[in-house]
């Protein structure tokens, strides 16, 4: 017979603890235990030998022709997953609420070859209705179900055979044979157990929705990104039209591409050249303005970054970063304080990345140093420059990755010099490429200051 008794279960590593404390003993992550009830008995293995066994064969044997991915018809999405969705596997797409998660998948559904079952455990299904039409995505084969039970779920992919199933969300589907709530860790982690030996047996592809915290990070059990094949990240700003689409995991390709959408009155809509958008509304002349060609996976991205420095009334000035890191941008400015002579110390330093991007390229950071320096002189830099290269502690400049392909679509897009690090080989057609092997010879370069010598440091001496 059955029995319940209560634990304390990790949401970061799964680990189990008798009674609860601040802190998991297993992998040391804070508040992170949670009060389950858990069954003790022949119901406790429920949930074991329900995928048949199969027998073991050689390598060489097993067909790689079940595992060629199946398109979605979506552009950037393929472009993601290297090519669509592979049959059999799991996908999980997590991101903010409002950023357009439904709207993508019922686009998806919309253009899938094949029957699909979209089940909305948050929604009722005129809402999904009302939507698909503003979509245009009402079609033939396309089932709606509007429940929260697994086993209801489970029955309807029985009796529909679908070749996609879409799952929105994971966290509000409940197996009503366990004790816990919808959305708790046993729940999450049972109800993407069964999807996943679901999806495995029948060889279809089942695509789950997963919530995010206010850090950002996906809600819910550690376990459920390791039971899935792919885990997707939406990512986007409300007051801003573009979307990005990342894979921090994909077992069937790699996790450095990007797909871009543009969120429109129709949906969601391919951006086939991102940084033609990104550059249309520049102003040139201005000065703390500059061009960076930064890479996405195998995507060249040109964006642009800009500064303003102002005298600060405050002890502590402020330094503000918007689409990278903030601490990146203290170091920097400590550098350009430092090896370039630049009196930034007492100084409000803000830099923004123009378009709702993220960059977390190290490339980006002769770009930085040089919007500071044009912002700090009130010089503008030249509008057809594009500036490339990593900044050490040491003042000097480093190659980024890519550089050559980075240099190629800036010339597809009319700039016509760059200055980039030293030790970067080779020339690209079309544009002329300067070569500096520190800041202050970049910023020489870029014709901010005269080609005079600097003056040593002031030698700091212990009180």
């Amino acid at each position: 017979m059955a029995k319940l008794r209560v634990i304390h279960r990790c949401t970061e590593c799964g680990g189990i603890e008798a009674k609860w404390s601040g802190r998991c003993s297993s992998c040391g992550a804070w508040n992170s235990l949670v009060e389950e009830a858990e069954t003790v008995g022949k119901a406790a293995h429920g949930l074991l030998g329900l995928t048949p066994s199969s027998p073991p064969m050689l390598i060489d044997r097993v067909d790689p022709a079940t595992s060629k991915p199946a398109p979605s018809r979506i552009g950037e999405l393929d472009r993601v997953l290297g090519g669509g969705f592979v049959p059999g596997s799991v996908t999980l797409l997590a991101g903010e609420p409002g950023i357009g998660k439904s709207t993508l998948l019922l686009q998806l559904a919309a253009r899938w070859q094949g029957p699909v079952l979209y089940v909305s455990a948050e929604e009722s299904a005129q809402q999904v209705r009302l939507r698909a039409e503003r979509l245009d995505a009402v079609r033939d084969r396309l089932w709606l179900l509007a429940e929260t039970d697994l086993g209801a779920t489970l029955r309807a992919i029985e009796q529909l055979s679908p070749t996609l199933v879409i799952v929105d969300s994971i966290q509000t589907v409940a197996d009503p044979e366990l004790p816990s709530a919808p959305g708790s860790v046993v729940q999450v982690r049972a109800c993407a157990h069964r999807l996943v030996q679901e999806a495995k047996r029948r060889g279809l592809t089942i695509v789950l929705v997963g919530h995010v915290t206010k850090e950002g990070g996906l809600a819910g059990p550690r376990v459920l990104e390791h039971v899935v094949d792919t885990v997707l990240s939406f990512e986007g700003e409300r007051h801003h039209a573009l979307r990005l689409l990342r894979a921090s995991k994909h077992r069937f390709g790699p996790t450095s591409e990007l797909g871009l959408f543009e969120m429109g009155d129709i949906g969601l809509i391919d951006v086939p050249d991102p940084s033609g958008m990104f550059l249309a509304d520049r102003r040139t002349g201005i000065p703390g303005s500059v061009v960076v060609p930064t890479i996405e996976g195998q995507r060249p991205l040109l964006v642009e970054l800009q500064a303003l420095v102002a005298e600060s009334g405050l002890p502590q000035p402020r330094r503000s970063a918007q689409g990278f890191d903030q601490g990146r941008l203290s170091l920097l400015l400590a550098v350009m304080e430092r090896r370039a002579g630049l009196p930034l110390a007492k100084l409000d330093v803000f830099a923004s990345v123009v378009g709702g991007v993220k960059l977390n390229d190290p490339g980006a950071d002769l770009a930085i140093g040089l919007a500071t320096a044009s912002a700090l002189l009130d010089l503008p830099l030249a509008a057809d420059l594009v500036v490339c290269g990593e900044v050490g502690l040491g003042g000097e400049l480093r190659q980024a990755a890519q550089t050559i392909r980075r240099l190629q679509e800036a010339a597809r897009l009319g700039f016509r010099r760059a200055i980039v690090p030293a030790s970067v080989p080779g020339e690209v057609p079309g544009i002329r490429i300067d070569r500096a092997a520190t800041l202050s010879e970049a910023i020489v370069s870029a014709g901010l200051i005269g080609d005079r010598p600097r003056q040593p440091p002031v030698r700091l001496v212990e009180r």
